[in-house]
């Protein structure tokens, strides 16, 4: 399976890393995480790599054919943290050159092999693209309403942030598609939510809906 190209990479890949160096003399490779979840890279028994593409020039037309790197499966030997990156002994690197080669690599993990998120926690992944619903101050309907979907989760060192993009706070009739927000430049309004128990009361990932009493004039 290592780095042969044979097996075809499962839809379900999320991106956890990349790789910043070797490591050692025996061709391990140093990985830095996305992100606090990415202990995920230290359960998962497949890890598949992509090389880094480099961006095209100026003036020059981008080869499609060129615009994404084929993804690699590598069983992953050995694993540890080391600080706050990991390390790792992937089969078919084995040799500082090759793992120094591999600088850039981005790491991807299957979904399927996340283990099960332990009660009242959730994988980051699967908050973005949550609709994020709450109360308009300005809006005379009493029931939540859909105030944006999820973008990003950020990290500020005590707490999640979830980065919402804001749609129009109108009630939303079905069928209809929410109206996102944009400023005046057209780029879309967003606000920053805590993901804490104190202002994010019910996350439903399978109905990706996210209740919150945060103001979202804030």
């Amino acid at each position: 399976m290592a780095g042969n190209g044979a097996v075809s990479a499962p839809d379900d890949l999320i991106e956890l890393g990349r790789i910043v160096s070797a490591y050692g003399v025996h061709g391990w490779v140093k990985i830095q995480p996305h992100s606090a979840q990415a202990d995920v890279l230290r359960t998962a028994p497949v890890w598949w790599l992509a090389a880094s593409v480099a961006p095209a020039r100026a003036g020059v037309a981008a080869d499609p054919k060129r615009s994404v790197s084929p993804l690699r499966a590598h069983v992953v030997k050995q694993v540890r943290r080391q600080g706050l990156t990991i390390v790792a002994d992937l089969e078919g690197v084995g040799d500082r050159d090759v793992a120094e080669n591999m600088r850039g690599y981005t790491v991807h993990v299957s979904r399927h092999d996340f283990p099960a998120a332990k009660a009242d926690e959730f994988y980051w992944i699967d908050l973005v693209g949550c609709n994020v619903y709450g109360h308009d101050t300005e809006s005379t309907v009493g029931d939540s309403v859909l105030i944006g979907i999820v973008d990003e989760v950020v990290d500020n060192g005590a707490h999640a942030l979830l980065r919402v993009h804001r749609y129009a706070c109108s009630p939303v009739s079905p069928g209809a598609e929410p109206v996102p927000m944009l400023d005046p430049k057209g780029r879309p309004v967003e606000i920053l939510v805590p993901f804490v128990s104190a202002h994010v009361q019910h996350v439903d990932i399978k109905a990706r809906r996210i209740d919150t009493d945060w103001p979202i004039d804030f």
